[in-house]
């Protein structure tokens, strides 16, 4: 007797597809709504955002929240899709392989599916799909970051070099000001002085090289009367108001550096000319939505010191911090420790400490400096 397979499925076998139909539609469930998710505002579980956020730092402000959950809610539609994948393959290797297939009495080979038309539009359409959402959430994720829209009630004049930190109050609105009108921080004399530097005089040797401009031109700097200098013995403290929208304006006096600060999930290449290097310079914050001190750092390899240009911002209420103006305003000779001890904060750097630059005598190990050797 010779038994002939007619082409038609049995009833097992019908039963055994559908199944795998109805798993696949789950599948595909689960992964379309880890995408739509993907773009909101959608916290992800604690204990599943604890292993999907690769060692992400927690977000202080609402950018940062935003691009944490966009992070976690693609690192799962990322396994979705892992796991999807790496069930089709390891069950082809059981179902069809050769020990299979012989106990089966089936011939070498499963039946081809390279001219199913409808399949091979599914598996082109899918992975468009896929990267147009991933690519549309990513747009939304930094368009929101990048906004300038904030309304920001403090600016802050953020200027690096080799290898510190210069910050400045250009603007802080009444809202934080002890007198309730609004504080224009512009140093005036400086800025004149930088702004002499943008040419040289036409009888000097090789005059105005960089089209039209000096080689010192430090006229797009911006200097301010309450300003915050690093030193090699001291890491600059910028304290900043909590629930605050700020904006930050960057420039470089040199090379280019980074400003980063971890807990903002976020950072901002600092150029020299920004604007001839079409360069945007300013970023705002929503808010920082809580008291701290956050260390920052330089995230662009900028020469010898680079790993010691560390920086600290210090969130304080905005109480503390319309004190901290005032004491300023009334003091400019006191250094930022003292406007820091005025409102009851820490003098130094808590979250950081100024390195030793002498690297002949850091072979050691002990390569920072005691903070209290500062006071």
């Amino acid at each position: 007797m010779v038994l002939v397979w007619t082409g038609r499925q049995t009833h097992v076998e019908k039963e055994v597809k559908r199944g795998f139909a109805k798993k696949a539609a789950v599948a595909g469930s689960l992964l379309l709504g880890s995408f739509a998710l993907t773009g909101c505002d959608v916290a992800p579980p604690e204990s599943v955002a604890r292993i999907l956020d690769m060692g992400w730092p927690d977000p202080v402000t609402p950018e940062g929240t935003q691009m944490y959950n966009f992070w976690v809610w693609v690192w799962v539609a990322a396994w979705i899709i892992g796991i999807i994948m790496w069930g089709l393959f390891l069950m082809s290797i059981v179902r069809w392989n050769h020990k299979a297939r012989t106990k089966q009495g089936a011939g070498e080979f499963p039946k081809q599916l390279q001219y199913n038309v409808p399949l091979e539009l599914g598996l082109t359409i899918l992975p468009i799909i896929i990267v147009m959402v991933l690519f549309f959430f990513t747009v939304q994720a930094q368009t929101r970051t990048t906004a300038l829209d904030k309304d920001p009630k403090v600016t802050v004049d953020v200027t690096g070099y080799q290898w510190n930190w210069k910050f400045g109050y250009a603007e802080v609105a009444g809202d934080l000001t002890a007198n309730g009108q609004d504080y224009d921080g512009l140093d005036a004399e400086r800025q004149a002085i930088a702004e002499k530097t943008k040419t040289d005089p036409e009888d000097m040797h090789n005059a105005n090289p960089i089209h039209g401009s000096s080689m010192g031109d430090l006229s797009y700097l911006n200097f301010n009367e309450i300003e915050t200098v690093g030193s090699t013995e001291e890491v600059p403290v910028l304290v900043l108001p909590t629930d605050t929208p700020i904006a930050f304006r960057l420039a470089s006096g040199d090379v280019n550096h980074a400003f980063w600060v971890p807990e903002f999930l976020f950072k901002r290449d600092v150029y020299a000319h920004p604007e001839n290097n079409q360069q945007q310079r300013e970023f705002q914050i929503e808010r920082i939505e809580e008291e701290g001190a956050f260390v920052g750092r330089c995230a662009e390899m900028c020469g010898t010191y680079h790993a010691m240009m560390n920086f600290e911002v210090r969130a304080v209420s905005p109480e503390k911090f319309e004190q901290y103006i005032e004491y300023r305003r009334q003091n400019p000779e006191a250094p930022n420790s003292e406007a820091l001890s005025s409102i009851g904060e820490a003098p130094y750097a808590t979250s950081t400490r100024p390195f030793v630059t002498e690297r002949d005598g850091s072979r050691d190990g002990n390569n920072t400096v005691d903070p209290n050797a500062t006071v």
